[in-house]
């Protein structure tokens, strides 16, 4: 049989998802047809036939992770050549899109204490020792705090394990955790004499864009390597959009060139796009910032997460009204709650703090 492997997908890929089967055992293929749709941690894409022939077997199911390099597709008749999973033709890519996350790192284990044959008796109910509550002296794991886990883990049922966009996120938020030192300041933007109907997003975008005009260190992406940074000018904010798939980030281009009514058509379309599942890839990755209204839903103050390379993501919170004093009186305002995280390997807080008034000032224009 001719062995077909998993190919390369690009940009680092090392595993996708087996999302739909296309052909069966005994199809006669050509060249080029596809075989098999599978998602990546940037989009559902089809895999071609590298050349024509019978399907002898196919390597695993819908559902299933299939890793780089591993079979894929079984063909009658002998090997010419050695398979490299080298995609012959052109991979198309679908509809279906997820946000980009490099894998996470693995577990570390290193700091565990227990014995030899508690680790095998770990290895052998399948319990994870990192999950395990240690009662021993010491901070020792005992084979009855194994025992324990496995119990609780067979009441639990097993793990539900995380697939496409909900997979990303958690590697997104590994990566971050890991690597970005984050801090957050906070403050309430006075919009009572915001119009009524007023879109919030749209206000809170533009006010984004006068923040990157008064600190531009904010719009900005970081190198932990080189330990350096790029202050970027074009202005392409990533808009968190909540789906029951996950969170996806899509980009709105070029915001500080575009006018209100451009960027309200584009925001629109960007966020209907995100909840059907059908933006492109490009437009899931390369933002200089992040916007997360996480208040539409729930929450006053909050501490987003910074996803590298990016250095700073405002969150808006719930919007409510609040007493003030003005002019030594009291007065019921809708206020605005906002919470900055923002990267501190890469930016001051003075820098913090300056954006953030410049969109609080922003905000607090009646138009």
């Amino acid at each position: 049989m001719k062995i077909f492997k998993l190919p390369d997908l690009g940009e680092g890929l090392q595993e996708a998802e087996i999302v739909k089967w296309l052909v069966k055992v005994g199809d006669e293929v050509k060249t080029d047809t596809p075989m098999v749709s599978v998602e990546t941690a940037k989009a559902v894409v089809d895999i071609p036939a590298p050349y024509a022939g019978k399907i002898a077997k196919l390597y695993g199911n819908p559902g299933d992770i299939a890793h780089l390099g591993a079979p894929l597709v079984a063909f009658e008749g002998e090997s010419d050549t050695p398979d490299t999973g080298t995609v012959v033709g052109k991979v198309e890519v679908g509809q279906k899109v997820v946000a980009e996350a490099p894998a996470g790192p693995a577990p570390l284990t290193s700091g565990i204490k227990t014995t030899p044959a508690v680790r095998a008796l770990a290895r052998k109910l399948n319990v994870d020792l990192a999950m395990v509550t240690p009662t021993g002296s010491d901070g020792l794991i005992t084979a009855n705090d194994v025992q324990r886990a496995a119990r609780i883990l067979s009441e639990i049922g097993p793990i539900e394990v995380m697939r496409g966009v909900r997979r990303v996120m958690a590697q997104n938020m590994e990566l971050a955790t890991a690597e970005v030192a984050s801090a957050t300041i906070m403050d309430d933007a006075d919009i009572d004499a915001w119009p009524k109907g007023a879109a919030t997003v749209l206000r809170l975008i533009r006010a984004l864009v006068a923040g990157c005009r008064a600190e531009p260190a904010l719009n900005a992406w970081y190198d932990s390597e080189k330990i350096g940074r790029w202050v970027l000018k074009k202005i392409d904010i990533g808009i968190a959009v909540d789906t029951p798939d996950g969170l996806l980030v899509p980009v709105l281009r070029n915001c500080g060139e575009r006018s209100i009514d451009d960027l309200k058509s584009g925001l629109e379309k960007l966020v209907a796009d995100a909840r059907a599942r059908k933006v492109p890839p490009e437009e899931l990755r390369g933002n200089t910032m992040t916007l997360s209204n996480y208040g539409s839903i729930a929450g006053r103050y909050a501490s987003p997460v910074v996803l590298p390379p990016t250095v700073a993501i405002l969150g808006a919170g719930r919007i409510a009204k609040q007493v003030v004093v003005l002019d030594d009186r009291p007065a019921v305002h809708r206020m605005l709650p906002l919470s900055l995280t923002f990267d501190h390997r890469a930016v001051t807080g003075g820098e913090a703090g300056r954006f953030l008034k410049a969109v609080i000032s922003d905000l607090q224009r009646p138009e």
